[in-house]
């Protein structure tokens, strides 16, 4: 007898915007490759506080340069984030993105080094951190809705288990949830190479399918095909997916696709760090197959929570989304145990159900959202990696 879900709460903070939020982050957020270190000291100086550097934000230009800072102002527009310094070498740049999270109605605040210098900027920038993390100390917590979470998936280091137990795991907890109002998002675009028919067919409308089969079809013609040695082989699969039994891209997109569950149609095919914007349900986002860059983007569109079905075994994290690892090799959950959230092998003993490991994960959910540390977290796991398109000027 399946359970009823609809009255399953948490904890967590309400933001400006209503959204729902399950961590209580202060990021120092570097507009460009250049202000790193600045954000690194203010950290440093302020305890509480997050700097999160990247390696972008010089010369880049037209599409790149929007996804740029679509995923700047995403990631400090995230409801995990209770307020944000941006500091930037120029004060122009560093106020559009200023201006793009403060449209959420959160405290950020922005600094241009130009002029100024790193000193007097770091100085300024840390009184301003002070007051913020003290201020986000003291907000409370607040009972909403399983439904008003926004949960991401994406798999990495794949192997048979994956398709088998892992995903289908995700996408049962994907299938019960949803339903009910969850926002979901899965991506990938080169793994569902092989199963891309599959894929347009659980569009919501054959316009969408369209829509998403233009993207994947793209990502064919403008990035593989122009750029291939031989084919997809030098990366996809990988070599781990290789050593765990996935000879071809098609029998790992087949298992990709599991993270979707059975029932579940995908409302929309969302450019990189798009937010969803046709309520709630599933959607899919054109992302790269690499795990930081992909959790990086979905963060960036308001996810809060990623599930991360995993079957060689993977280390992800991400700075502001708690990651929860999910595993059906039994190997895996012995040898790298630290890594692993949620153990699922026993649907491949055939001592656990599907539905039983979706109830498992759904419960393992809720403990984060209500402040449980994921493996990652504990482990200080806080890879950033943002996309680039192309080269820059």
């Amino acid at each position: 007898m399946s359970q009823d879900y609809t009255d399953l709460e948490f904890q967590g903070w309400r933001r400006e915007n209503g959204r729902m939020g399950v961590r209580n982050h202060v990021i120092i957020l570097p507009l460009d490759d250049l202000s790193n270190a600045a954000c690194e000291a203010v950290a440093n100086n302020i305890k509480g506080t997050m700097a999160i550097p990247h390696a972008y934000g010089r010369l880049q230009f037209g599409e790149d340069l929007e996804l740029h800072f679509r995923t700047l102002i995403g990631t400090g527009s995230n409801p995990n984030v209770a307020a944000v310094v941006v500091i930037g070498i120029e004060d122009q740049w560093t106020k559009r993105v200023v201006d793009g999270i403060a449209a959420t109605g959160k405290p950020v605040t922005g600094f241009g080094i130009e002029g100024t210098g790193d000193i007097m900027t770091i100085a300024k920038a840390s009184r301003v951190a002070k007051d913020y993390v003290q201020w986000a100390s003291e907000l409370p917590r607040e009972t909403a809705k399983l439904s008003e979470l926004w949960i991401s998936a994406k798999c990495g280091e794949s192997d048979t288990t994956t398709g088998l137990a892992s995903c289908p795991t995700v996408g049962n907890l994907y299938d019960k949830l949803i339903p009910l109002g969850l926002y979901g998002c899965f991506g990938e675009t080169s793994e569902i190479t092989g199963a891309e028919h599959l894929a347009r067919e659980r569009a919501i409308s054959p316009e969408v399918g369209e829509k998403w089969y233009k993207m994947w079809q793209s990502y064919q013609d403008d990035v593989i095909m122009a750029h291939k040695t031989d084919d997809l082989s030098d990366s996809q699969p990988t070599k781990g997916n290789i050593a765990g039994g996935l000879t071809t891209i098609e029998e790992k997109a087949l298992g990709n696709l599991e993270k979707i569950g059975k029932k579940c149609r995908y409302l929309d095919a969302l450019e990189p760090a798009e937010a969803p914007s046709k309520g709630a349900g599933l959607y899919f986002m054109d992302t790269s197959s690499a795990a930081a860059e992909c959790v990086t983007l979905m963060a960036a569109a308001g996810y809060v929570l990623h599930l991360f079905p995993t079957g060689q075994g993977n280390i992800i994290g991400n700075p502001i989304v708690p990651v929860i690892k999910i595993t059906g090799n039994p190997r895996t959950v012995r040898t790298m145990a630290e890594h692993v959230d949620i153990d699922v092998s026993g649907v491949l003993r055939r001592d656990l159900t599907l539905p039983e490991a979706g109830d498992k994960l759904i419960e393992l959910c809720v403990r984060t959202a209500n402040g449980r540390f994921t493996a990652a977290e504990a482990l200080g796991h806080r890879e950033f990696v943002m996309t680039k398109l192309y080269r820059s000027a």
